[in-house]
């Protein structure tokens, strides 16, 4: 059997009359650039998630980049984040000119760690970026309480996480904004890029809105910004999905409990930790090799046995070569965790379309790794 890691086809086939509705909505409107389907998905978006507003932005990059300079935030201040994360969180705020500062992540959960912030800080700090790590909400009650101290802002990094919760607090509760992705890996993923930004604030509801499309909210009125646009024909994707993605992230922790079942007893390994009371929507499922040296012997005994696993992600930013701001970063403390997690991570398939077979089988050829280790 042959284990895919991308469940994307079989989605769409579950749900196709409704997304092939919503396309044909678009196309038969001729609107198909800051629409009406745009309009209301934003609508939706909003509710579903309780924010005041929502913006369909270009990508999830832009998302936080414009956050960031709807927040004054540019050259000559630092932004607060760990590096154990996609590239794109350390680019937008190089994008926006700002210097970053890398902080390790906590052990268990890979996100930032609150404990590790505060001896960051400097006068010229602005902004800390949590990244919501593999579908797990980072510790914002703590992390909110360090901003407050020192005035800073925070902008949430919700790519890996939507329908994620914290026991006490949802997602923009403790936040000046948080920033999405819909690409088609996300767990609410379009047809192509896609991402938005969600706030209760209205001045970065209205810069964002402006900024994404240069510098315009009506013809032929312009003052500076980009072009970063969600179009309607993703819009309208996103909308016939989002009715579903509760049922997908609860079908999500199903998996990984079957899993967790399978693999209790793994020598060589590290689950996955789910912390107590979070809701972790499992948009990845990494195990980690104790000996980080197995790692990639490991990764390619799944793949040569008919499990598509991946790294997620096996280089760590501050150690990524050939991008032009590599003068512009630095590391406070140790990030051991950070660059161990990146070093042994291995994601195993992970999609709610997934059957119970092949979650059988990735168990099962896992622990033949395992016994041979």
């Amino acid at each position: 059997m042959n284990v895919p890691f991308y469940g994307h086809v079989r989605q769409y086939h579950n749900i196709k009359a409704e997304i092939d509705s919503k396309i044909s909505e678009v196309l038969e409107s001729g609107q198909y650039v800051l629409g009406p389907m745009l309009k209301k998905f934003e609508g939706e978006l909003k509710d579903y998630f309780g924010s005041k507003y929502a913006i369909g932005v270009g990508n999830g990059t832009d998302a936080i980049w414009l956050v960031l300079m709807a927040l004054g935030v540019g050259p000559g201040d630092e932004v607060i984040t760990h590096p154990n994360t996609f590239f794109a969180t350390a680019e937008a705020a190089w994008i926006a000119g700002a210097k970053v500062v890398f902080v390790d992540c906590d052990p268990l959960t890979k996100c930032i760690d609150p404990s590790k912030i505060e001896a960051a800080i400097t006068k010229k700090t602005k902004a800390i970026i949590p990244v919501h790590l593999y579908g797990q909400c980072a510790d914002m009650p703590a992390i909110r309480k360090i901003a407050d101290k020192h005035k800073l802002f925070v902008i949430e990094d919700n790519a890996q996480a939507i329908d994620a919760k914290g026991d006490t607090f949802k997602q923009g509760e403790l936040s000046d904004a948080v920033a999405t992705s819909f690409i088609i890996q996300k767990n609410l993923g379009c047809f192509g890029d896609g991402g938005a930004v969600f706030t209760n604030n209205p001045q970065i509801d209205g810069i964002v809105r402006k900024l994404r499309s240069h510098g315009s909210l009506k013809r032929d009125h312009h003052s500076f910004g980009f072009n970063s646009r969600l179009d309607d024909i993703q819009a309208g994707v996103l909308s016939a999905k989002l009715k579903h993605i509760t049922k997908w992230s609860d079908q999500r922790i199903q998996h990984a409990a079957r899993l967790d079942k399978g693999l209790k007893g793994v020598k060589n390994l590290t689950l996955p930790y789910a912390k107590p009371g979070y809701r972790h929507v499992f948009h990845l499922y990494v195990v980690e090799t104790k000996d980080p040296s197995r790692r990639d012997e490991c990764l390619k005994f799944l793949n040569d046995n008919g499990v598509d696993a991946k790294t997620h992600y096996s280089i760590a930013i501050h150690k990524q070569e050939g991008f032009p701001w590599n003068k512009e970063y630095s590391i406070v403390g140790s990030v051991a965790n950070a660059e161990r997690n990146a070093a042994s991570c291995i994601s195993l398939p992970m999609f709610p379309e997934l059957t119970n077979d092949e979650i059988d089988c990735t168990i099962e050829k896992v622990l033949e790794w395992d016994s041979k280790a």
